[in-house]
Formats: C-alpha cells, structure tokens, sequence
C-alpha cells in the first residue's frame, strides 16, 4: 500500500522543527544586535529595525518601530543614538560632522574606496600599470607617476543635496589631474570644469556640490613625461556633507585631540606634545625629547651640531653697519645640554653694509630704494635719463643684504608642507645661500617674481623678448641637486634646467620668449631619499651670487641708451623731447616745432595741423574750437558747432547673427572741443572684471539687447575708430581720406561741413589704421541733436571696414544767420504811415546768430494828395498860359491898330510917314480908341490899363518911333 504525502504535514514538520531548535537559543542583549533603518517608502517614511550582528545566535530581536524621518539629521558634533532616536553630542575624543563623513587618516585605503588602473597608451601594450595606483600615505593619498592611468573613486547615497571637499596638491602639470561625480544617469561633471589648476602655492581646496541620490566621486591621474623626477598628485581632507545621518563618533586620530564634547573636527597637538588615538589632550614630552606638530610619540633631542644653525646678515642701521649673526635653524630639535653640544657662536663684529644693487639708492635710513622711472643708477644715486634716451629696466642682484622684495625663500615637503615654518635661502652679503633644512630631503625653494616684459625702444629687431642670468655654485658629498624652473607661477612651472653634485661657480643664461614666463624657481634638495634620518647632508649647499634679468615692467635701470628714431608707442620708457619740441634725427637734439604745427608720428619732424585746427597747449595733437568760417558767394559764413560737442550716442540698424540674434553697433561721439573735453568711450561689459575701455573721438562697440546681471545690453568688442582730428573742412577729400557725396546725396545749395578722424591703431584688415568723416548738414526744421545717420547702402556705417561715414543733421550745423539770409518787405501809404517788414531769405540756410531786425514805421504822403496837388498846380499854369495869351494878342491887335493909323496918314507911300508933331493923343483919339478897346477887354487887360500915367492935360502918354528908326526898320525889312 502507497502513503500519499501531504503539504499541510510537511509545513507542520517545518514549524516544529524551528521551534524546536529556536527555543534552544538565548535571548539576544543588545550587544548582540544593532539597529538599521529600512529604505524609505515613497511617503518619505522608514521603520528600525534590530538587524543581529550574527546568524542564529540569540532570539527575540525588539520589534520594528516607526522610524524618524528620511530627511532627519543630525549638526555636527553629534550622532544618531538609534535606541531613543535622538541626537547625541559626542564624547571627548571623538568627533563627528553630523550629516557628513570624512576621511583623515589614509594608512591604509578607507572602506568604500576603489583604486583602479588601466594603460592610456593604446600603442604599447608592453606598459605594465599593475602597480599604478593611489598609494596611502598616511596623512594623504599619493598619485601615480608613470604613463598609466589611476582612478580612485568612492560611491555615496546622499538622502539631500550636500558638499564634496577635498584638499590637493598638484605642483606638476606633466600630470592630467581630474575630478569628476557621476550621477544616477551616469552623468558626468561638465568637462570645462573637471579638470584641476595647477596650484599656486600649497594645498589647494575644492569644492562641489552633490545631488540627492547616488553619487560616484572619481580622482583620475595619468602621467605623460619621461622624467623620473615627476611630482604626483596629493590628496587629502575628503568630507563629504548630505547623508541622512552617522550613528557614531569616530575617535580622533593619533597627533590630534578633542577636549570638549560635540567637537566636529579634532585639533592637531603642537610641537614638542603628542596623543594617542581618540585622545582629550595632548601631552607634553620629557625633557631632551621633541615633536613636531601633529605627532603621536616624541623623539630624543640630538645634540646640537654646526649643522643646526646658519649665519645670516642684519638689515643695514643708520650708520650704514651690518652685522654678522649665527641663528639656530628653525624649529630648534637639538640640544645644548647634551654632552658633545656645540653652543651658538657669538655674532660677529659690526663691518659696512653692501652697496645697494644698480638701479637702487641709499636712503637717508641707509636703506636701498629703487630709483624713479626714467632714471638710473650704479647703486648711490639716481640720475635722470637725458631726453631722447630710455632706461635699460631690469633687475640686477648681485649684493645681499636683504632679501629683494620680489623675491621669496620657502621649503616645501610632501608630508607637511608649511613654507614659513622653516629657513630657505638666507643673504650673505655677496651671495645668497641655502641654510640647512628640518629634514634632507625637504626641496629649499628660491623664487622671483615679475610682472612681464617689454621690449626697449632701442631694440630694432626682435631677437629674444628677454633673458635671465644667474651665477651660481653647488658644493654637495651626497646626491644634491638644483633645479631652475620657469612657467607662470611657482607651482605651474617647468625644469628648464638641472645640476647634480658639486659644481664650479659658473654662469648660465635662459632666454624669455614669452610674456607668461614670470616666475623663476632655484630648488634646492639635499637628497632625494625620502626620511632620511637626521641631517646627514646639512653642510650640503647651493649659492647664487647674482641674479640678472632684462627687460622687466616696472624694474630698474643702471644705464640708459639712445632711443631709435622711429615712431614710439605711448608706453614707450624713452624720455621725450620737451613739450611742442622734436628730435633732430642727425643730432638727437631736441629742437622746437613752429608755431601750428605737432610733433609727427616719428617724432623727428614737425607736422602742419590740418585746416581750421589750432595746436594744443602740450603741442601732442590739433584740435578744433567748435567755430568755423567758411567763404561763400554771401561772405563769410560763420559756424558755432559747441551745442554738438558733447559726446553723443547712436546706433545702426538692428541686423541679425545665422541663429537670430539681434545685435547693433552702438557708437559713441565726441565731435571737437578744445584740452579739457570729454572723450567719447565704449566700454566691454561682458564680464564683471577685467573690463576693457577704449576713448577718443569716436569709437564703436557691438551691444546685444540682455538682461544679464540686470544690464540692459551686453556691449562688447569695443575699437576707436578715430582717435586724431585730422582737419575740417567743406572739401570731400583730406588727407588721403574721402566722404563721397553720393553717400548722402543733397539738393541743398549750402556746402556740408566734414570732420575727419584717423586711428592710431592698425590691423591686419585696416594696415592703415581706421577712419572716420562725420559730415554736418544744415537743416533748421531738425531740433533734436543726435540726428545721426550711415549710409543705406552701409548700415554698419562703413563699407570697406576700415573708412566709416556719418550723416548729422541738426538745426546747430547751419551757420549763424547774417543780413544776407533776410531781405526787407515795404507796405503801401496808409493815411500817412508806411511800414517795413523783414523776412528770411526761402529756403532758410541758417540759424542763431543776427536775429531779424524789428518792423519799421515811418511817415509819408499819400498818392491822392500829390495827384490833387499835381491837378491843381496844371490848371493853374493852363489858366495863366492862357491869360498870357490873350494879353499878348491884344497887345498886338493894338500895334496893328497904330500902324495901320499911321500908314493912312503916310498917304499910301510906303515908305514915308509924316512926321509926328506931337507924341501926344489927341483927346479924341483917345476916347475912340478906349471905346474902341475897353468894350471888349477882359477885367485883367482892363485892370492893367489903369496902369498907364494920365498926363495933366489929359492924354496918355504912348511912345512913338521917331522917324528915323522907322526908316532903318522899313530898310531892314526891304532887306
């Protein structure tokens, strides 16, 4: 018979089996477990729970409970107690950084860091990199050295955003050094901002922020130089901020101490004390025993030898005296009680101080000082450069006696390196030395500085920027060395040169061939075996007896040379001619320019200024007073052009970049004015530093419309597009520059008024150097003064890129109105008032100046008045024209009365008449004839009648011919 089997039986079984084997094991203590927090829900929530440190040994574990919060954490100085869930302060001894962890001590390789290697040379598969890792040192982590590449990295869960920091020291940049964090999408950091600086002056410090989540921290390293002697990459200090929380204190390290609880980081012990690990205070050490800084244990202090201490040079006194002193080396580890000690020798007697060094002088406190630009010296005194000359500047070390300014004496070691704890180089009077170090194989280090190089004006050809020169000498029983090194800064430097054991005092010299050459580095070492015991190699040493470098921004000079007689530049050392005066190119005299004229761009001659420019006071340039007189067909035409001499803005039309960017070219113009103006300036404000500004009479900037850092445009590439005023005038050419008129055609019949400008500055598209005409238009409807327009044709307002071409019009580039631009209108005779108007001339060409003169109002005599007057006098004259008339032709009737009388009593001979008896008439001939004549007279013949005298006898008196008159007229008549 078959027994079937049962599931429910076998679970049974199951059950009764654990039971069985649980109920035989204790009950856990909480030794036996710990507790942990499970992974949070997507509420943000978590529980505790007691996880056993081992399997199977103990039961009844506490039951799960609510847990804090996922983004719970605790401050510095404190840690999680997960029994109560609550923050606790750590203890003396310990520290804690709260939400963070950190990474100290480096004896061995951390938990959680990874050390990987791999060959960067795909083309030689022979390179073994096994050993080419990141080797712990014990206060650091050290980097490779070979061709391989190391990659040190660590993973951490950050439960919020927190901060990577660490510490370097990365002194050699024939290492690729890189730090980069990988999120959860493997996404890397920026590639601009993964690699490291190379760091200027020890340990450097970097931070980054991290992202909540996963993060990867990478340190990569890969060597690349053939040199044996490459420095590695040093790491320290690791922490790490953003984790939920650290449920312990960890104890402080050997060397350091933590006397107070909720310490977050421990302090290192001083010298001559020490602690153990998680220690609250340090402990001094017994007598004849010392320490360094940072130490767990104290050693015995050797007697003192003449290797402990140096001798050196006091500053000079007031009495211009030195003196020699001997000083123990620093910081003192011998001693003077133990038996064989050598005590300190006495200082040395007062002897005169070195001179100063060429290019200095000695001061009222015997004291050396450099000498003032554009002098010199031998060492006493300064004397200015004689004009047409220029100081050689440099630097000339070849006396001691203190340590030149520039100059810095440092140790540098890759244990601990503190470069002011300890002596270098000391002076010596004639030579500068290097004093026995802490430790043989610290590396003494010697450092000059300088700001760049410029080249003389002197120098026709450029053959070498500058040059360095140093003599030196090495005196060694072990395997010394020094180094010359050079790059930009002291730690971002290459050997360029090194010396092994003894060597013979001797020269070298290295040319400068660029201006990111400015530090220069001697570094000496005693021996490049690392701990070395003691100082075996103390009397080991290099000396440098002078130091020579040319060319230096900002040096001395001990001699001056003669300038060349070529164009300079305006940083230029060479002394100048005095103001309004040039140099004789056969003399080098200096010699004065006559009147209206400016020093040339050579300066060996004198150059007329242009049209209606005067020479400034300091003759260095012509300007323009803002007036100008023009001749025309009208007279002189009188310009006033200050109205349009401040500087004013303006812009081109909008264009647009490939990708749709709007940007315009922005200008700036300062059109004349006298010494005092303002300049125009265009100003790049891309960055916050390092701004660049340009001024002169016109200059352009492209600007693009932003609102970075609040600013309403960005403006940069900023050029002066004339920055001398070559002339105005109404001409269209001068001087080889041209504004054509069918740029800015007119119909005007005034002529435009032109600046021209010129730029000193030449590029590789303009080799002659940028210009600019700015043509001033009249026309008075315009008010505004910054009416400013290009070319249509040329909206950037050039079209060659080098000539550019402005339009101003504005009612203040008319000239100033005359008598000639206005014409007077006269009215009618109204009722005896006659006025006169005055108008100007259409069109108006001007403006300002002479103002129309007021109406006038005069009297006069209307057209009626002399028409009556005109009527009346011509009846008049008609009237007596005809009385004078009738008079004469009675008068005459009368005549031919009497004659005709006379020829009847003749008895018809013609040519006799009787001869009158009587002139008399008769008295009734003289009531015929009346009653002949008045009977018909007019009033006025009557009126004239009475004029005639009566005689008393009643006749009147008529005169008669006598008869021989009549006979001569009767003759002439025959005739």
């Amino acid at each position: 018979m078959t027994h079937a089997y049962h599931p429910l039986l076998g679970l049974l079984l199951l059950s009764l089996l654990w039971a069985r084997s649980h109920a035989e094991l204790p009950i856990c203590k909480e030794s036996d477990y710990h507790f942990e927090y499970t992974e949070c829900d997507i509420l943000g929530a978590r529980w505790r729970v007691a996880v056993p440190n081992k399997q199977d040994t103990c039961t009844r574990l506490p039951d799960p409970v609510q847990g804090t919060a996922c983004t719970f954490s605790c401050n510095e100085g404190e840690f999680l107690d997960m029994q109560t869930q609550a923050c606790q302060k750590c203890s003396p001894g310990t520290y804690s950084l709260g939400t963070g962890v950190a990474f100290d001590e480096w004896d061995t390789l951390p938990h959680g860091f990874v050390s990987q290697h791999h060959n960067s040379n795909n083309y030689d598969d022979q390179v073994n990199c096994a050993n080419s890792t990141w080797s712990p040192k014990g206060d650091y982590i050290e980097s490779n050295t070979d061709e391989c590449t190391a990659t040190l990295s660590y993973a951490v869960n950050l439960k919020k955003s927190g901060v990577l920091t660490f510490e370097y020291l990365y002194p050699d940049n024939n290492v690729y050094f890189e730090f980069f964090v990988q999120n959860d999408q493997c996404q890397s950091t920026e590639s601009d901002d993964r690699w490291m600086k190379v760091s200027e002056n020890d340990w450097s410090k970097h931070m980054v922020e991290l992202k909540t989540g996963n993060n990867v921290l990478y340190w990569r390293s890969t060597g690349y130089s053939l040199d044996s002697d490459i420095k590695p990459v040093l790491v320290k200090n690791i922490g790490i901020s953003g984790v939920s929380y650290t449920s312990e204190c960890f104890l402080c390290k050997a060397g350091t101490y933590s006397a107070e609880a909720g310490a977050a980081r421990c302090s290192p012990c001083p010298a001559d004390t020490f602690s153990t690990k998680g220690a609250t205070v340090c402990h001094p050490c017994q007598n004849n025993t010392y320490t360094q800084a940072g130490s767990q244990t104290c050693k015995p202090r050797p007697a003192c030898t003449p290797n402990d201490y140096f001798y050196t040079h006091t500053p000079c006194d007031t009495q211009g005296k030195t003196e020699l002193m001997y000083k123990w080396i620093e910081p003192k580890i011998c001693s003077e009680t133990v038996e064989g000690a050598v005590p300190l020798p006495a200082s040395g007697g007062q002897q005169p101080c070195p001179p100063c060094n060429p290019g200095f002088y000695v001061t009222n406190s015997s004291a050396c000082a450099a000498c003032p630009q554009g002098s010199y010296s031998n060492g006493t005194v300064c004397d200015k450069c004689p004009a047409g000359t220029e100081p050689l500047v440099g630097y000339e070390y070849k006396w001691w006696n203190t340590m030149p300014q520039n100059m810095k004496s440092s140790t540098f070691r890759r244990e601990f390196s503190d470069p002011e704890r300890s002596t270098a180089w000391e002076v010596a009077g004639e030579y500068i030395y290097t004093a026995p170090g802490e430790e043989d194989s610290d590396f003494l280090l010697l450092t000059l500085n300088v700001p760049g190089y410029r080249l003389p004006q002197s120098v026709s050809k450029i053959s070498e920027l500058a040059r360095i020169t140093f003599v030196f000498e090495t005196k060694c029983i072990g395997d010394c060395k020094l180094f010359f090194q050079a790059g930009y800064t002291q730690w971002n430097s290459e050997v360029m040169e090194q010396w092994k054991g003894t060597n013979n005092k001797q020269s070298y010299s290295f040319v400068i061939q660029e201006n990111a050459t400015n530090s220069f580095t001697w570094a000496f070492q005693r021996t490049s075996t690392e701990h070395s015991e003691g100082r075996k190699y103390s009397s080991d040493f290099a000396k440098i007896y002078s130091i020579h470098i040319t060319n230096t921004i900002g040096g001395v000079a001990s001699q001056c040379r003669r300038c060349p007689l070529v164009a300079s530049h305006t940083r230029s050392g060479c002394v100048p001619c005095p103001s309004g005066h040039y140099m004789v190119s056969e003399t080098g005299m200096c010699k004065s320019c006559p009147p209206n004229t400016v020093i040339g761009a050579e300066q060996t001659a004198c150059v007329p200024c242009g049209p209606n420019t005067k020479r400034s006071k300091d003759s260095s340039a012509c300007l323009s007073d803002c007036h100008l007189n023009v001749q025309s067909q009208w007279g002189f035409l009188h310009y006033h052009f200050s109205p349009l001499s401040n500087v004013t803005s303006f812009h081109s039309t909008a264009r647009f970049t490939t990708r749709g960017l709007r940007y315009f070219q922005h200008f700036n113009l300062g059109l004349c004015g006298m010494e005092g103006r303002a300049l125009a300036s265009c100003v790049e404000n891309v960055t916050e530093s390092g701004k660049k500004e340009v001024k002169g009479y016109i200059c352009q900037s492209t600007v693009v419309p932003s609102d970075i850092r609040g600013q309403t445009v960005v403006s940069s590439q900023p050029v002066v597009i004339g920055d001398t005023l070559v002339g105005v005038s109404t001409d269209t050419s001068l001087n080889n520059i041209t504004s054509p008129v069918w740029l800015f055609p007119s119909t005007s019949t005034l002529p435009d008024v032109i600046f021209f400008y010129k730029s000193r500055d030449k590029t590789q598209a303009c080799k002659q150097g940028r210009a600019a005409t700015v043509r001033l238009r009249c026309n008075p409807t315009v008010s505004a003064k910054d009416q400013i327009t290009t070319p249509r044709n040329c909206s950037g307002g050039t079209c060659d890129g080098c000539t550019f071409h402005f339009l101003w019009e504005s009612q203040d580039a008319c000239p100033h109105c005359t008598k000639h631009h206005y014409r007077e209108i006269v009215s009618a005779c109204v009722q005896g008032i006659q006025k006169t108007t005055f108008v100007w001339q259409q069109p108006l060409q001007c403006f300002g100046g002479e103002p129309l003169p007021e109406p006038l109002v005069s009297a006069c005599v209307s057209l009626d008045f002399w028409l009556k007057f005109g009527v009346s006098t011509g009846s008049a004259a008609a009237l007596l024209l005809i009385c004078l008339s009738c008079y004469f032709w009675k008068r005459t009737r009368k005549l031919e009365y009497k004659y005709s009388k006379l020829m009847m009593s003749s008895g018809g001979k013609e040519c006799e008449l009787p001869t009158a008896d009587s002139c008399a008439i008769m008295e009734g001939e003289d009531a015929e004839d009346d009653y002949i004549d008045l009977k018909k007279k007019s009033l006025f013949t009557k009126i004239k009648s009475f004029r005639y005298e009566r005689s008393v006898d009643g006749f009147d008196s008529v005169p008669l011919k006598s008869s021989s008159l009549l006979q001569q007229e009767e003759d002439s008549d025959d005739d």
